[in-house]
């Protein structure tokens, strides 16, 4: 029997991104078998091969057309049957908008436990149970959260939170794929009118390069030239908790331990002091610079390279020469 388990994602005919990342959590906590969850649409079986070929002992498919659009009902039809199917001891999903909204109802009906948003999983060596850490109080304090009695036990994961397993890197040609027609399913009382692909600002957990403003900035009025420097750098705009607490930024800006993780190719921090809380949520950046008038500033002790000045003398300057080219080592930076 598989002990650990995690509730992959597709989307468009592929596997989510966040799938491979909890396939990473799962494999270092059980050394060895790990299964795979996959509730959907039919996928190629290439597709499936690529979770096999990053570590997945098994993946289990429960397919069928009336699932491409998740509505709960359904979709919480599968979870269950799979649960009375695999009697999983742990279930890692991600917290996402699906994970977020399947996993508590899940929680409910199984009348098991739930930890949302961790950051950090173990196994505790004498009881064997999971253990799952997550902020608490504001990001203020982690919390570590046990569920001794009921099962199965489940958590979701902050995305970006930790390097994803590649295919290659795993089981390969040992990983068995088990296809199950999901019939019968229940009604939904939600009715699918049509769907539109989001086409807004570029998405800040997604977004390959980010610029990041800290309250040095001063006001809000200052923003602009932020805004002007994400555009020339092809990049979206982050935020420190104070930023956002002084209402500067909406709350979907955030970077850290009580917003979102980000991991980047490339992170630009304008102005931030580097405190724990925000360098939990970037720290897996790829390269890391930092613009900031102290040179104790915490966030240098990170960054791979750093400014130390007036940022409203370097933002204007580092767009100006984005926009004529002449930073080429600032706009290829990865």
């Amino acid at each position: 029997m598989i002990r650990v388990w995690i509730l992959a994602e597709q989307f468009d005919g592929r596997v989510a991104d966040i799938s491979f990342e909890l396939l990473a959590r799962a494999l270092k906590l059980n050394h060895g078998e790990v299964g795979v969850l996959l509730i959907g649409p039919p996928l190629a079986e290439s597709e499936l091969r690529r979770l096999n070929n990053a570590g997945a002992t098994l993946t289990a498919a429960y397919e069928s057309v009336t699932l491409t659009h998740f509505r709960i009902e359904p979709h919480m039809h599968c979870f269950v049957e799979f649960v009375g199917e695999y009697q999983p001891e742990i279930i890692l999903a991600g917290a996402t908008p699906y994970g977020r909204t399947l996993m508590p109802y899940a929680a409910m009906r199984l009348h098991t436990g739930l930890t949302a948003d961790c950051t950090e999983l173990a196994i505790e060596p004498d009881t064997g149970l999971l253990l799952q850490t997550r902020p608490a109080i504001g990001g203020n304090i982690m919390a570590t959260i046990k569920c001794p009695v009921h099962r199965p036990q489940m958590a979701t994961v902050r995305p970006h939170s930790t390097v994803p397993a590649r295919p290659g890197e795993g089981v390969v040609d040992g990983g068995r794929i088990v296809r199950i027609a999901a019939d019968r399913l229940p009604e939904s009382g939600m009715k699918i009118a049509g769907f539109e692909p989001f086409a807004g600002q570029l998405n800040l957990s997604d977004a390959k390069r980010v610029v990041v403003v800290g309250r040095g900035i001063k006001k809000a009025e200052n923003l602009p030239m932020i805004f002007e420097l994400a555009e020339a750098l092809g990049a979206a705009v982050g935020a420190s908790r104070e930023v956002v607490d002084r209402g500067w930024l909406g709350y979907q800006h955030q970077i850290g331990l009580s917003g979102k993780t980000v991991s980047p190719e490339f992170y630009l921090g304008i102005g931030v002091s580097g405190a724990i809380q925000h360098l939990a949520g970037m720290q897996n950046a790829g390269r890391i610079m930092a613009v900031n008038k102290d040179p104790e500033a915490g966030i240098f002790k990170v960054a791979d390279f750093g400014l130390v000045g007036d940022l409203f003398e370097i933002v204007p300057e580092l767009t100006r020469q984005l926009r004529q080219g002449g930073a080429s080592w600032l706009n290829t930076a990865k």
